[in-house]
């Protein structure tokens, strides 16, 4: 019998929760991105490219919430005990966690696109309302590409994965027009923004345009890169998983029995490992998120230190005490 992926898919969740959560909180925390600073209360400073940030966060925080934990009780349960309600609830939220990434990215890399690309327009586009309204667009259109599935009812459980989602066989027409929408659209849009990106930065650096409205900051390619990074984690993920879909709607009585189990399980785990990436990856290249990341981590050890130091101190006392009561006795 195959060995169930519990502790795999345990370290995924771990993983994706506090990535996620520490991305989110980061991108709340400090202006780690660039763009205009927007208003600060607090402990919170806002600016564009951090609302943008918070709303990717959240997109991969929501899979580690819900369907991740089901998907465990499913593995040590070796199969589907939660009836059909949580079923159709997991894939929904799976759903929306996976064309949220897309989308957030997709938002993500016009912003960027329109920063350094289009400046003199940016604080235009871009302003706080404008900024509310275009996150609000990208998670309705999230929705209205996920609600389909419950009337074609292609959410359902695969065992092979211990999980309810996407059901590609379903139907062909569907299973092509999810890969399209969800998935080759929105990378075509990344890759368009992120080439005329490509562009400029290589002209600015060979001095081919002598315009000093488009001088770049450092800073302005650090972030650039690191959200290039994530775009094209993003797509070597869920690539395999889409491409394999594509390929059984296409001929499913072909395709389908070629495709060894171990590359569909193995395709749907590296889609679930990306919600932990983000956070990884934002750390690793860009030195505002690790400041951010430290502070976070600090704020939280210092009240358990403060705590163990009072405990420490109320302990001393207490033996002190003793230790004069049994001298005054002897």
């Amino acid at each position: 019998m195959q060995r169930a992926p519990s502790s795999e898919y345990s370290v995924v969740n771990m993983l994706s929760f506090s990535g996620s959560w520490l991305l989110g909180g980061s991108g709340l925390r400090g202006s780690c991105l660039s763009g205009p600073p927007l208003t600060s209360c607090g402990l919170f400073s806002f600016s564009i490219g951090n609302i943008f940030v918070v709303s990717l966060s959240v997109a991969d925080l929501v899979v580690a919430v819900y369907p991740y934990p089901l998907i465990l009780s499913a593995i040590f349960h070796n199969g589907w005990t939660m009836g059909n309600v949580h079923c159709q609830i997991s894939g929904f939220l799976m759903g929306l966690s996976v064309i949220g990434s897309i989308f957030n990215i997709t938002a993500i890399a016009i912003n960027r696109y329109c920063y350094i690309c289009h400046s003199l327009r940016y604080d235009k586009l871009f302003n706080l309302k404008n900024t509310c309204c275009y996150i609000c667009l990208t998670w309705l259109l999230t929705v209205v590409a996920i609600v389909p599935n419950f009337f074609v009812g292609s959410l359902q459980y695969d065992p092979r994965i211990y999980s309810c989602t996407f059901a590609q066989t379903v139907s062909t027409s569907y299973t092509i027009a999810v890969v399209v929408v969800h998935f080759i659209v929105p990378l075509s849009i990344v890759t368009f923004c992120y080439l005329r990106i490509w562009i400029l930065v290589i002209q600015v650096k060979h001095r081919v345009r002598q315009d000093c409205k488009q001088k770049l900051r450092a800073a302005d390619i650090r972030n650039f890169l690191t959200m290039f990074v994530v775009f094209v984690l993003f797509a070597v993920c869920w690539g395999p998983l889409n491409f394999i879909g594509l390929a059984v709607s296409i001929n499913p009585s072909k395709v389908q029995p070629h495709i060894p189990e171990w590359l569909f399980v193995l395709s749907y785990f590296m889609a679930y490992f990306n919600s932990c990436l983000n956070a990884v990856i934002y750390g690793l290249l860009n030195q505002n998120f690790r400041k951010e990341y430290k502070r976070i981590l600090l704020t939280l050890r210092t009240p358990r230190l403060e705590h163990l130091s009072s405990h420490n101190r109320n302990q001393a006392e207490v033996c002190f005490g003793l230790l004069i009561c049994l001298s005054m006795a002897k």
